[in-house]
């Protein structure tokens, strides 16, 4: 059974190790195809190895029998995001390809509404599968929010950064990190970012279009992002309350249990005293 155990997670690893090389593979394309510079090339092989790192930590925790098919599509996303990044990093030496740049990114946010299908119809979704997926989505948006932020302004970046700022807040306020509620308005609020920022990247509506495209996006997420931290907080006050309501009772209750034995214990000595005077009584 061990052995079978470590072969398991031997097949597991190298899947990543492959997903690693496929990576490597995908930017010698991309660096022959548009002759990539140094930052391009750094950037796409600083993802790779991160991406290869994190995620064979993480499966080494989670020890899964398998890497499964869901997880598969996932990384194939993540070997697309690979690409974009250095893609994205590279236009900031030269002028971008974006007819790649747009059709990389585009596939990828496609392929994000298949993994979880995949997961379901299998039956392998695992909550390692779903970070995998939030960590690509998260840092698609980031790196699409860099190249966007060139065109319209810094504050794009608020966009990727949300997500980060709501993840670094909940180390201060660990009651951020409560399960939410199941909300089709947040998924669609976070699937419009992608859209929203491919379109404005994209350039093909006037400036003006693009702006509000993603100022759209912006305000969208900040609704959304707005709607969950109030609901965290208000159900943080409400768990306080019911701590508190519940010691109060608790103490209460010792309380009233306390006064009953006194109360016994004072008739236990009324009637103690009381036989013992007519035992005098019947002594004379």
């Amino acid at each position: 059974m061990a052995l079978n155990n470590t072969y398991e997670a031997r097949l597991v690893q190298q899947e990543t190790a492959v997903g690693a090389g496929v990576q490597i593979l995908l930017l010698a394309l991309l660096g022959s195809a548009i002759g990539m510079g140094p930052a391009g090339w750094l950037t796409g092989l600083a993802f790779a190895t991160a991406t290869w790192a994190v995620l064979s930590r993480a499966l080494h925790r989670a020890r899964p029998r398998s890497f499964g098919p869901a997880n598969r599509v996932t990384l194939g996303r993540a070997i697309l995001v690979g690409g974009v990044t250095a893609l994205v990093a590279d236009s900031f030496e030269s002028s971008p390809p974006v007819t790649l740049l747009v059709g990389l990114t585009a596939v990828a946010l496609i392929l994000d509404g298949v993994d979880g299908k995949v997961a379901r119809r299998t039956g392998t979704s695992t909550a390692l599968g779903a970070r995998f997926d939030m960590e690509v989505d998260a840092f698609l948006i980031l790196v699409l929010s860099v190249y966007v932020s060139t065109q319209l302004g810094p504050w794009v970046l608020l966009i990727g950064a949300m997500r980060y700022a709501f993840v670094a807040a909940a180390k201060f306020a660990p009651w951020l990190n409560a399960p939410l509620p199941h909300s089709m308005a947040r998924k669609t609020v976070a699937a419009m970012q992608g859209v929203c920022l491919l379109l404005a990247g994209a350039d093909l509506l006037p400036h003006l279009a693009n702006l509000a495209v993603v100022l759209l996006a912006l305000g969208s997420l900040v609704w959304s992002f707005g709607r969950d931290v109030v609901w965290l907080w208000r159900n943080e006050r409400i768990a306080a309350r019911e701590t508190t309501s519940g010691a109060a009772t608790t103490a209460g209750t010792g309380a009233a249990d306390e006064a009953d034995a006194s109360v016994a214990a004072l008739e236990d000595t009324s009637v103690a005293a009381l036989e013992r005077e007519l035992l005098e009584l019947a002594a004379r």
